[in-house]
C-alpha cells in the first residue's frame, strides 16, 4: 500500500494528518518572501513538519484509505498498522524512510527521529502555478552632461530701403483683373450647361427604371422551409476558482487532483493574463457559489475566489 501517497493527498486539504502509532505530519502556511541577495522570490506555501508524539488515531487517514482502497474501516486500520510496523523496523535498523513528495525520516546519533521535508512540493492549493523566480541585477546607466557652446551672433542692423517707382504694376493688375473676370464668366456658363445636360440624362434614366418596375412580376418558386431553433443550455456564469496556471499540463493536473478529492472540477478558458483557471465547480447564481465557498473554508480550511463571466 502506498501510504505516503494518501498522506500527500490529505496535506493539500488539511493542516494535520496523523498516522496512527507513528506520528503526525503538520503543515503551516508561510507567506511569500525574498530569499537571499540574488532577489529570488518564493510564492506562498505550506511548510511540512513532523511530530512523533502525536500518534492517536483521529480517523482522518483511516477513512481516506478505506475510501481509496474500497475496503472497510477495520481493514484500513490493519493495513496502516502493517505499513507503520515496516517503517519503525527500518528506523530501528538506522535506515532512512523515503516518503514521496513529503520528505525523509532517519535516526541521528542520539537515536532521535529527524524529519527532512521536500521543498519541491507546495501543498498550498491557492499557489498552484506560482513558481520560484529570480530577478536579474538592475544595472544603472550614468548620464553624462555635455556642455553646449552657443556662438554669439552679430547684431542685425536694419537699413532704410530706397523707395522705387512701381507705377507700371497697376496696369498689369488691371489686365489680370479683366482676364480673370472673363474666365469666371465662361466657367459659370459652362457649369450651367453641364448641369442641364446631367438633369436630362437623370430624368430619362428614372423614366426607364419606372417603366421596368411596372412591367416586372415577382413570385417565389420554392418557399423557404421553417428554421429549426436550438435551445442553448442554461448558463452557469459563477465559477469557484481553486487556482490559475500558465501551462495546460498543470491545469489538467490540478483538475485531476480535485476530481480525486470528490469535486466536480473543470478547466476554464485562458484569461487575458495568459492564465488557465481551474474551478471547483460552476453555478447558476452567486448565492450558490458563495454557499459552497463558505462551506469549503469552514469545513476544510480551503480558500477560493469567485470568477464571474
Amino acid at each position: 500500500m502506498l501510504l505516503d501517497k494518501y498522506i500527500s493527498e490529505l496535506l493539500y486539504r488539511y493542516q494535520c494528518v496523523t498516522v496512527p502509532g507513528f506520528g503526525a505530519f503538520l503543515s503551516e502556511i508561510e507567506s511569500a518572501k525574498i530569499n537571499g541577495s540574488a532577489c529570488s522570490f518564493l510564492p506562498p506555501r505550506k511548510v511540512i513538519s513532523f511530530n512523533s508524539q502525536i500518534k492517536n488515531n483521529d480517523g482522518l487517514l483511516t477513512s481516506h484509505v478505506a475510501q481509496r482502497e474500497n475496503i472497510t474501516y477495520g481493514n484500513a486500520i490493519i493495513k496502516i498498522a502493517s505499513e507503520v510496523k515496516l517503517w519503525i523496523a527500518a528506523l530501528e535498523n538506522k535506515d532512512k524512510i523515503f516518503l514521496n513528495n513529503i520528505g525523509e525520516i532517519y535516526v541521528n546519533g542520539e537515536y532521535n527521529w529527524v524529519f527532512q521535508p521536500y521543498n519541491e512540493t507546495n501543498y498550498l492549493v491557492t499557489s498552484f502555478g506560482l513558481n520560484q523566480f529570480v530577478i536579474p541585477e538592475v544595472k544603472r546607466e550614468v548620464l553624462l552632461t555635455q556642455a553646449v557652446v552657443v556662438e554669439e551672433k552679430e547684431p542685425v542692423v536694419l537699413l532704410p530701403e530706397k523707395r522705387k517707382n512701381y507705377s507700371y504694376l497697376k496696369y498689369a493688375a488691371a489686365i489680370t483683373l479683366f482676364l480673370g473676370a472673363g474666365l469666371t464668366t465662361y466657367k459659370i456658363m459652362h457649369d450651367r450647361q453641364v448641369a442641364t445636360d446631367t438633369l436630362l440624362v437623370q430624368k430619362e434614366v428614372q423614366e426607364e427604371v419606372q417603366h421596368r418596375i411596372q412591367q416586372a412580376t415577382f413570385f417565389i418558386d420554392n418557399p423557404v422551409s421553417a428554421v429549426a431553433l436550438t435551445v442553448k443550455e442554461e448558463k452557469r456564469p459563477y465559477h469557484l476558482i481553486a487556482g490559475a496556471f500558465r501551462s495546460e499540463k498543470n491545469a489538467e493536473k490540478a483538475k485531476k487532483l480535485l476530481e480525486e478529492q470528490g469535486y466536480q472540477a473543470h478547466v476554464l478558458e485562458k484569461n487575458n493574463y495568459g492564465l488557465i483557471p481551474v474551478a471547483y465547480g460552476s453555478f447558476k447564481t452567486v448565492e450558490e457559489a458563495e454557499l459552497v465557498k463558505n462551506k469549503l473554508y469552514k469545513e476544510e480550511n480551503i480558500e477560493s475566489w469567485l470568477l464571474i463571466d
